[in-house]
């Protein structure tokens, strides 16, 4: 959604802070939840270094971003090139059905971490849970508005960063104790996969630091300078945070016998402590509600904008959820997982072109456009763990 002028500058901490709060929370809407069995399945322990490799992937992906809140911008507020202003109009289309299958993945991650600790989720039992919340969330849109529940969104990144505290050091302590004792620590070993099947399973991956863009949305609140550096923190930190949690979930990934499923981080938990089981599922129960509501308000928004008001919220709020509905009966959380990364490549894809029509440097030209065949590498060949 493109914003009207900015009022928040980036000298303030308080206003560095706020933008930086919605960045880090899709960020972490559902990437901690499922990332640890994905790579473990895929790459077993060089699981860290393939997380390492995807958040590389998405810094360079995030400065593509901030040179079109710097420049594009700017450029598509005074008289833009057609190239310039088509690309920017299809990246916006583009975001709205990656929002809508972005709604999809988290609420079926919410059905799967639900379910998974009452021991009741089936592929079917998922997507009935799954259907049912979204019909809530288009209820509540249909009569009250989702703004309400956006202050939602504060709240669900706290409880994730003190669920991911103490799920690194339940981790950390239960390592501790296995390289004490006799046994030591036990490593496992990843399914037989040819490097090209690990390249487009971690390709699929894309989608868990999925959530830096959204400063690309916020111009009505911040100033671009207060977002650049608000996109920038938040993907240091989740870097930061993501490559701590997954070298501590090593350990115990021998404990999953070779099952990985999209709710493995529940027995990863229990393996550590019991404690563990219940903040987790409440954790992910709030942030992927809170997630999909805020996509929810972004799909909508955009279509808003993108059909000239033509379009009217509410309205948007159907088309969105019933999107999401039909795709959580026809795919289950890992293939939705792949197919989110795909999505959003492809935005990413079409924001590297909005960068490419509006630089002057040879230089920022390749690099955006070395950026983009890694892009479009994700689009086309990015495929579920199996």
């Amino acid at each position: 959604m493109k914003r009207r002028p900015t009022v928040h500058s980036s000298g303030d901490p308080e206003a560095l802070f706020r933008a930086t709060v919605t960045p880090l929370a899709s960020i972490f809407g559902s990437g901690f939840l499922v990332i640890v069995p994905i790579l473990a399945g895929a790459v077993g322990p060089y699981a860290p270094i393939a997380m390492a490799i995807v958040c590389a992937v998405a810094f360079c992906v995030g400065a593509v971003i901030r040179f079109n809140i710097r420049t594009a911008e700017p450029a598509l507020a005074g008289k833009p090139k057609e190239s310039t202003l088509a690309f920017e109009r299809c990246s916006d289309l583009a975001l709205v059905m990656a929002y809508v299958i972005s709604v999809c993945l988290y609420l079926h991650i919410l059905s799967a971490f639900v379910l998974g600790s009452v021991h009741l989720d089936t592929d079917f039992n998922e997507s009935l849970l799954t259907t049912a919340v979204i019909v809530v969330i288009m209820a509540i849109g249909l009569t009250r508005g989702l703004g309400a529940l956006s202050m939602l969104e504060g709240w669900a990144l706290g409880v994730t960063l003190v669920i991911i505290v103490m799920l690194i050091v339940g981790f950390g302590l239960y390592d501790l104790q296995a390289w004490q004792s006799s046994r030591g620590i036990t490593l496992f070993k990843a399914a037989e996969h040819t490097p090209w099947e690990v390249a487009t399973i971690v390709a699929g991956t894309l989608i868990v630091v999925q959530g830096f863009e959204t400063t690309r949305y916020l111009g009505d609140e911040f100033t671009a300078k207060a977002r650049v550096q608000a996109s920038r923190l938040s993907q240091w930190l989740s870097t930061a945070v993501y490559l701590v949690f997954v070298t501590a979930a090593l350990p115990l990934i021998h404990t999953l016998n070779g099952h990985f499923n999209d709710n493995s981080l529940i027995h990863l938990a229990a393996a550590a402590s019991g404690l563990l089981v219940a903040p987790l599922v409440i954790a992910a129960a709030l942030s992927q509600f809170s997630a999909a509501v805020a996509d929810t308000l972004a799909a909508t928004g955009n279509l808003e904008e993108v059909t000239h008001h033509q379009l009217k919220l509410r309205f948007g709020t159907v088309l969105v959820g019933g999107g999401a509905i039909a795709l959580a009966w026809m795919a289950n959380t890992l293939e939705i997982v792949a197919l989110a990364s795909r999505a959003f490549a492809f935005y990413y894809l079409l924001q590297c072109l909005v960068a490419i029509s509006v630089s002057h440097s040879r230089g920022q030209q390749l690099f955006f456009s070395l950026v983009a065949a890694v892009l479009a590498f994700i689009t086309v060949f990015a495929i579920p763990a199996s």
